[in-house]
């Protein structure tokens, strides 16, 4: 059994996701009586196998309490990092970000597909086809899979996919949204780069995935 010092910004849903296990075990394994409440800079027990996911050292301090929402943690000082993310998921995010300076850098194109699937093949080299609302179906499967978390718990993780069925514009209302996150909590990448992902309203049917590989 391994250890993950808890960071800002975690989830247990979301650790549970991370490292192929469930909430139930890891409440479990470290004798949580409520799976809403996680600490920052306590260890977390992980049960099994474990994949790359330790932060760097020196990361993690200690927050003044827990927080709701699927454990979410609550901390004083510092920006949202990385949260131990695995070297696809980085790699996912970097070739993100390529793709959107390549494209349209701030400036949306209209075609965010394109730009998630081009990072998604620079990536893994794998390529995924469809339309914002139609790739989240054509993602390979061993190489994805779907989380559930909110959108401002995946902000904080780079290289997560989003994907909508709609937005508020004429094009998405027929072809949705699609995107990678780049990790800072707030921005992620397609086609160009969105600098507040959670300030665009009129999305619906949110669906995100995380690279296994």
């Amino acid at each position: 059994m391994s250890t993950y010092r808890i960071r800002r910004g975690d989830t247990l849903s979301a650790l549970a996701s991370r490292f192929h296990t469930s909430v139930s075990a890891l409440a479990r394994a470290n004798k949580i009586a409520n799976p809403n409440l996680i600490i920052a800079g306590k260890s977390l027990r992980i049960p099994g196998k474990v994949d790359s996911f330790e932060p760097a050292k020196g990361g993690g301090k200690k927050g003044a309490g827990g927080a709701t929402g699927g454990g979410q943690v609550q901390q004083s000082g510092g920006a949202a990092g990385p949260n131990g993310a695995s070297p696809a998921m980085r790699r996912l995010a970097e070739a993100g970000r390529a793709a959107a300076m390549g494209m349209g850098g701030y400036n949306s194109q209209g075609l965010c597909a394109t730009g998630v699937s081009r990072a998604i093949q620079k990536a893994f080299g794998v390529k995924v086809w469809g339309n914002g609302n139609q790739i989240d179906n054509n993602l390979p499967r061993d190489k994805f899979k779907q989380v559930n978390m909110s959108l401002a718990d995946a902000l904080k993780i780079p290289g997560m996919v989003l994907t909508w069925e709609k937005t508020s514009s004429a094009a998405g209302s027929k072809y949705g949204h699609t995107a990678i996150t780049t990790g800072d909590g707030r921005s992620s990448v397609s086609d160009f780069i969105e600098r507040n992902t959670l300030a665009a309203g009129g999305r619906s049917g949110l669906k995100i995935f995380m690279p296994t590989v």
